[in-house]
């Protein structure tokens, strides 16, 4: 397979554009994540009024709590990692 090369300013114009194909512009044989993406199995106690304010919102948007329970927790992360820069 012949590689093809662009520079990343144009592979983020056509991500952003929303074009299709950009993914013959990786080298998929050589991806891999970056950091521990493992799961790892925590246990958490919540109050029954949390715990329904979560079933509350994984029914609206259609998801799993444990879904929501990541999303909240990953987003106050992301929130405080920007506050410390």
């Amino acid at each position: 397979m012949k590689k093809n090369y662009i520079s990343v300013e144009e592979l983020d114009k056509k991500f952003d554009d929303g074009e299709e194909g950009i993914l013959q512009y990786f080298d998929l044989e050589k991806a891999e994540r970056l950091g521990d993406n493992k799961p790892k199995r925590v246990s958490v106690d919540f109050p029954a009024w949390m715990v329904n304010q979560l079933d509350d919102v994984s029914k609206k948007l259609g998801v799993t709590r444990q879904s929501v329970i990541k999303f909240f927790i990953a987003d106050r992360l992301k929130q405080e990692k920007a506050e410390e820069m």
